[in-house]
């Protein structure tokens, strides 16, 4: 059992990474390390990473979908395909040799981050798609779905530079519609973790609650300033992660 003070700090540690994983994803680098500090096995977690982290994701996606931000009409197909992604990730994670991903997620990363540093045209405005939205952003959410399930570390980070990228959605909407699609990854994370029992649901509670904050907080920040408090955000947590891969 949990110290209640123990709670109380997994908490603030929820609202913090719910805030940051609502403008540019990666909270998770926040509050896996802190639940690992805390004495939790490293699946149970995990596990009750996914959990809390879904919580926040779910409020800031439901923001950006009040906000106008988000079509989850269009997005339905791939909300089907990224489940099925992540899923299949999940379930074959133990027959993959993840040994090239150590190195390929952070260059990639660092590819992102100078991407959002330099490129003089990242704004709030949608541009000319490179591809069908339809046709194409599903196959898009299993890819990267499936990788999640497998990996998981700059999902966020690479669904917004491929809504960006190749369908032409401005930072905020992009923001949006990865949410949506992150949570669904989630989801299908803790399909395989809520029924093997691996949720430490104290901890899981206590972060949700500071999530549902630092998630409402985080998506009405980026819905105010767009781009300008979005590309520094993406730079720093994508370079966040490709250090913390790398070195630790």
């Amino acid at each position: 059992m949990l110290d209640p003070i123990i709670l109380l700090a997994l908490a603030a540690v929820g609202m913090l990474a719910g805030f940051v994983d609502a403008i540019a994803g990666g909270g998770g680098m926040i509050a896996l390390p802190a639940l690992l500090s805390v004495g939790l096995p490293p699946v149970a977690a995990l596990a009750t990473n996914k959990l809390q982290g879904s919580i926040g994701t779910a409020m800031a996606a439901l923001t950006f979908w009040r906000r106008g931000y988000v079509s989850l009409r269009a997005l339905l197909p791939a909300v089907l395909l990224t489940f099925a992604g992540s899923l299949s990730g999940a379930l074959v994670v133990r027959q993959l040799d993840v040994g090239l991903l150590e190195i390929a997620v952070p260059v990639a990363l660092i590819g992102i981050a100078l991407y959002f540093l330099f490129a003089p045209n990242l704004s709030d405005a949608d541009k000319a798609a490179r591809l069908p939205f339809g046709l194409f952003v599903p196959v898009m959410g299993f890819a990267i779905g499936f990788y999640d399930g497998v990996f998981g570390p700059g999902t966020g980070s690479f669904l917004t530079i491929g809504f960006v990228m190749l369908f032409g959605l401005g930072l905020t909407r992009a923001s949006g519609n990865t949410k949506v699609l992150n949570l669904t990854s989630n989801l299908a994370a803790l399909a395989i973790f809520i029924p093997a029992g691996d949720v430490v649901w104290p901890a899981a509670i206590a972060m949700a609650v500071g999530q549902v904050v630092g998630g409402y907080i985080g998506a009405r920040t980026s819905i105010r300033y767009g781009a300008r408090v979005i590309r520094p955000v993406v730079v720093v947590v994508s370079i966040a992660l490709a250090l913390r891969l790398l070195f630790f």
